[in-house]
């Protein structure tokens, strides 16, 4: 015979344990309702990274870089557009920022050039000739920025950009007589060259110059305009 007072107990148990069977059947239906997230298929599997995350390095191609050949004949292809639109401020900035970056340009390969020099002749040599190459690329975009400051009317800024140009060339050179010829006609010089019917400085079969290279690093760090080409 169950006494009156086991009675009590289950019913006061039962009570107690219907809500509590109620909680936990409510939690079981949410948690099913909530999808699980994906792992990887095996723990060394890479996870993809977000595009977005400036952590991500990515590499930064020649073509995309300033300080490079194509950047810096970017900057002249955008100096030229400034040119034909008569935007001549833009042009001379356009133009001074890509006879920097070719003169940079052209010191670095010097200066690999001299590094491999006696270790590896044949990359020295690669090395060097690029360094020619740009030198060359800077000097065209020191002549095209004096022809812009011929145009604001600025000679002052004009003449020193012209005779760097034929100490870089050397007067013999096509680059270095235009740049010569300039200077006759701002009348900063007053005698034309070449003089008709007169070889130059007499030195034999003409070759005083004729085998000069633009200057790659000898003097570049010199080849820079007045400081007020750059305002």
């Amino acid at each position: 015979m169950i006494s009156a007072g086991t009675v009590r107990f289950f019913r006061h148990t039962c009570l107690t344990f219907l809500p509590v069977m109620a909680t936990l059947t409510l939690l079981s239906s949410v948690n099913a309702q909530t999808p699980a997230p994906s792992l990887p298929d095996s723990p060394n599997q890479a996870q993809p990274l977000d595009p977005t995350s400036p952590n991500v390095l990515r590499p930064v191609t020649q073509d995309n870089s300033l300080l490079s050949v194509p950047g810096g004949q970017r900057l002249m292809s955008e100096a030229n557009g400034a040119v034909s639109a008569q935007n001549y401020t833009l042009a001379a900035n356009k133009f001074q920022e890509a006879r920097q970056v070719f003169n940079q340009v052209s010191n670095f390969y010097q200066e690999l050039a001299t590094s491999f020099s006696g270790i590896d002749n044949r990359l020295a040599d690669s090395q060097r000739k690029k360094a020619l190459d740009t030198a060359q690329m800077r000097d065209d975009a020191t002549y095209q920025l004096a022809l812009v400051h011929r145009a604001q009317n600025k000679p002052e800024l004009a003449v020193p950009l012209l005779v760097q140009i034929i100490r870089s060339q050397n007067p013999t050179r096509d680059l270095g007589k235009k740049a010569y010829q300039q200077l006759f006609e701002l009348g900063f010089v007053d005698a034309p060259f070449p003089r008709s019917g007169n070889t130059s400085s007499g030195s034999p079969s003409g070759n005083n110059g004729d085998s000069r290279q633009p200057s790659g690093t000898e003097g570049t760090s010199n080849q820079r305009p007045p400081t007020s080409t750059t305002k």
